[in-house]
């Protein structure tokens, strides 16, 4: 969405893009940390939830993400055409992920309000549905077809085995230089 809403060069949205979720990355490790920090002053067990597997994979899965996009998109970048046929899965696992945080969220606000009075209940089911019309804007915005790029009918999307097989060829070019 914020390449969407940056205006400029085709460079800087990129880059605003990229900072941005290089933010929320390192927010989302240090809020990891942190679960796993409190749970062991508390002699709490780890990983016992799906809150907590789901927010690892998610954390894990972006973490995966924004390398390989920092790799394809930007430095040193893939060449144009390979570009134009990776958006796509670039889109899709982004909003995987997305939902993947939304989820996690939603696990954790049911996991905490389990023990709640009736007032302080209203407030955590208010803030789930906040972010479950949250999660719905967003998809809508993203998949939205005024706010999708203009089709080439020159570059067609790249299948699964290219997509590895691209992967594999961006982390060996990349340890190459």
């Amino acid at each position: 969405m914020s390449c969407k809403a940056v205006q400029g060069k085709r460079r800087a949205p990129i880059l605003v893009h990229l900072i941005l979720h290089f933010i929320a990355l390192v927010a989302g490790i240090f809020g990891v940390c942190m679960a796993f920090r409190y749970h062991h002053v508390e002699s709490m067990p780890d990983m016992y939830t799906l809150h907590s597997w789901l927010g690892l994979c998610t954390i894990c899965l972006f973490g995966l993400q924004w390398m390989f996009a920092f790799f394809s998109f930007w430095y040193p970048g893939v060449k144009k055409p390979r570009r134009r046929r990776l958006m796509p899965w670039h889109w899709f696992a982004g909003m995987v992920i997305f939902l993947m945080a939304i989820l996690t969220a939603e696990t954790g606000l049911v996991q905490r309000s389990t023990y709640l009075r009736r007032q302080e209940a209203l407030i955590v089911n208010f803030t789930g549905l906040l972010i479950l019309l949250f999660a719905t804007a967003v998809g809508l915005s993203v998949i939205h077809p005024s706010c999708l790029p203009p089709k080439s009918g020159s570059d067609p999307v790249i299948s699964f085995p290219e997509l590895v097989i691209g992967l594999a060829d961006v982390v060996l070019t990349s340890n190459d230089s």
